[in-house]
């Protein structure tokens, strides 16, 4: 109360204006702030240049000319602010203008042999290039870089996979130069995740040799097709193919829906999705076809074909693995969102610990310097672990690059759960980390120009596009529990997906945990194969279970979705540790490992923190509480070290934030003169 009355009668004290009563405690005015490059304080334990190449992987040299190409041009709307040049989308414009200058960005970058080959060359070289530039253009833009994966990566590689020799002839090319502008439109009003549900259907007519493409009801209606509402010249149509009054399932036909100066085709109505939340540089439009005719050529015939007088003709007589093997190359949207989006975690996570490297609030002692924000416990503990799940998805996403450019057809379902997986967390991960970011950046994290905030807008999309990440969850479960059947019933060892170690003793976690033992590779990777085991075991006795009384196994599925939810996390968590270990144990004896061997232990951390250690009880209270009690130490360990982490991005200063720098000049009088 004593507190209470001091507190009150200097606050009417200063409002009277009276001369306040002695208190215990003497108060002065602080000094002005002054801005001090973090740089000037924060020492550097190793090579952060050795550290980029380390994370980034490949084609350093790639991302450094896209991103000087950008930052030298008006197009992308340089701005001064705090004596440095910063480049971003003007997200306060109207959504006409903002997809105007989006294309006219796209095509600065045709102009200058941006994606050379991207369509007409082949290997693993061409592909990697492409997903170093996507993380590049994503990190500016992401309606850029969603229009340009949309073009080059949906309909260029529904052109390449489930076309052949004469569509590739007809339409790389001309996609590659931008001739022909495409679009993918596959989802619709009444379908998205259930592709093999779509509605709308097309006919054969063998008098004339073209197919007929019909939207037959409003349900049916091609929603969200990114491109269609202004610019895009043509379409992959996913449709039902009716042959003869028999269904013979989804295929996909290339249909022309503008011609050369723009204007609609016949029979092809087209109307605007409308303002978004986010990601307004894209012209998201719905398709109607209203018996549009196309030539029998423009059928993608790679798994299935229709002879010139309609007989329906495949090598794969099952529909189910029809279908299968129809969908399996479209892995690639899912391999390029999960590794570009974990550039704007490192981006966001940059902005937000060079702030709090600079920014002051509260002092601990009367008279004393306000503290910076990234000292403070709680600080260090809201963002660092982010951090190290930033490096861990950086190494994971190596990972899944190298598994899709060296695919085979027999690694498709491989890839097709690697990326569900990866696709699902690092998005989910990202929002996550942004809005964190945005709250750690107080008032300045709203500001559009700082980018945190406005990002995590733009990218709360991720989360459904391209498969709904809870449904991914599911199908990864899914795929594990087959594995598992399969394992069983022919009695042989688990092999592939990193399950072998189904296949060793089941590790046992000590009743007491040391700090060392917590931070150890091999415990954490313990716990985790631990969790994925019982919760694999688990998931299949309740299936099991469901099924013995149930109606079908999708009733039991769906029954056992909670557990199946935990054991795609479990699966994943333990994929992307392991990613992350085996980088580390790559490396020589140095600082650098010294460092990131104390990030890999934050990330195994905060892992086995994860509450379905205790639901299951793979740990005690008391060894929960000792987790969480190591991060904490974890993190302290860490924070000498937060500049060097964020500056190993390597992001040029002008793709950050006025708020990464001097925030008291970019917000100064002088300034807004200026």
């Amino acid at each position: 109360m004593d507190r209470a009355f001091e507190r009150t009668k200097i606050l009417t004290d200063h409002l009277l204006q009276s001369s306040p009563s002695p208190v215990r405690t003497s108060l002065s005015s602080n000094a002005c702030f002054n801005y001090t490059p973090p740089e000037l304080s924060e020492k550097y334990a190793f090579d952060t240049k050795e550290m980029r190449r380390l994370i980034d992987g490949h084609h350093l040299e790639v991302r450094d000319r896209l991103f000087g190409m950008m930052s030298q041009s008006k197009l992308f709307n340089p701005r001064v602010r705090g004596g440095k040049v910063f480049v971003s989308p003007d997200y306060n414009q109207p959504m006409e203008q903002q997809r105007e200058i989006t294309l006219k960005r796209i095509d600065y970058l045709f102009d200058r042999g941006s994606f050379k080959g991207w369509l007409t060359e082949q290997g693993e070289e061409i592909e990697l290039r492409k997903f170093a530039s996507f993380e590049v253009f994503g990190t500016f833009d992401h309606s850029m870089g969603t229009m340009l994966a949309v073009h080059f990566f949906l309909w260029g590689g529904a052109v390449q996979v489930f076309g052949t020799k004469h569509h590739h002839d007809k339409w790389l090319r001309d996609t590659e130069t931008h001739v022909v502008k495409g679009c993918f439109a596959m989802s619709e009003l009444g379908h998205g995740s259930n592709v093999r549900g779509v509605e709308t259907v097309t006919t054969y007519d063998s008098n004339t040799q073209e197919f007929v493409i019909n939207t037959p009801c409003e349900s049916a209606q091609k929603f969200w097709i990114g491109g269609a509402a202004n610019h895009a010249t043509h379409a992959i149509v996913f449709s039902q193919l009716n042959i003869n009054g028999s269904n013979q399932g989804v295929h996909a036909f290339i249909a022309q829906i503008r011609d050369a100066d723009g204007y609609l085709c016949q029979n092809v109505r087209i109307a605007d999705c409308g303002r978004k939340i986010g990601l307004n540089g894209v012209d998201n439009g719905r398709i109607w076809f209203d018996n549009v005719r196309v030539p029998r050529e423009n059928l993608l015939n790679s798994v299935a074909d229709v002879s010139a007088d309609g007989k329906y003709l495949s090598s794969i007589n099952d529909p189910d693995q029809r279908f299968a093997a129809f969908l399996a190359p479209l892995t690639i949207g899912r391999v390029s969102i999960a590794t570009s989006t974990v550039y704007i975690s490192k981006a966001g996570l940059t902005i937000a610990i060079r702030y709090a490297l600079t920014r002051r609030a509260f002092s601990l002692k009367p008279n004393e310097p306000e503290v910076l924000l990234l000292d403070y416990p709680s600080y260090q503990r809201r963002l660092l672990p982010l951090l190290a799940k930033t490096y861990a998805m950086s190494f994971a996403s190596h990972y899944l690059k190298k598994l899709f450019v060296k695919r085979t057809p027999q690694s498709y379902k491989t890839i097709h759960i690697f990326s569900s997986a990866f696709k699902a967390t690092f998005t989910w991960n990202n929002l996550h980390i942004l809005q964190e970011c945005r709250e750690a950046c107080g008032g300045q994290g709203l500001r559009t120009e700082n980018h945190v905030g406005q990002w995590k807008a733009e990218f709360d999309v991720q989360s459904t596009f391209e498969g709904d990440n809870n449904i991914l969850m599911q199908q990864i479960s899914k795929a594990l529990l087959a594995e598992y059947v399969a394992a069983k019933k022919r009695k042989k060892a688990f092999k592939g997906l990193g399950l072998e170690h189904m296949n060793k003793p089941c590790p046992v976690i000590p009743s007491q945990l040391t700090s060392t033992a917590l931070r150890s590779s091999q415990f954490q990777m313990d716990a985790l194969c631990l969790r994925e085991r019982d919760l694999l075991n688990r998931f299949a006795a309740e299936i099991s279970h469901y099924q013995a009384k149930g109606p079908s196994k999708e009733h039991a599925f769906n029954m056992s979705y909670q557990i199946a939810e935990d054991l795609g996390r479990a699966f994943t968590d333990r994929s992307i540790f392991q990613a992350f270990a085996e980088a580390e144990a790559t490396l020589a004896a140095s600082s650098l490992k010294d460092v990131l061997g104390m990030v890999r232990s934050l990330y195994g951390l905060i892992c086995v923190e994860d509450a379905s250690f205790l639901r299951y009880g793979y740990l005690s209270v008391e060894n929960a509480a000792a987790v969480r009690s190591e991060i904490t130490k974890v993190c302290g360990e860490l924070r000498p070290h937060a500049l060097a982490l964020v500056s190993s991005f390597g992001i040029p200063d002008a793709f950050l934030s006025p708020i990464a720098f001097n925030w008291i000049d970019a917000n100064s009088w002088s300034s807004i003169q200026h």
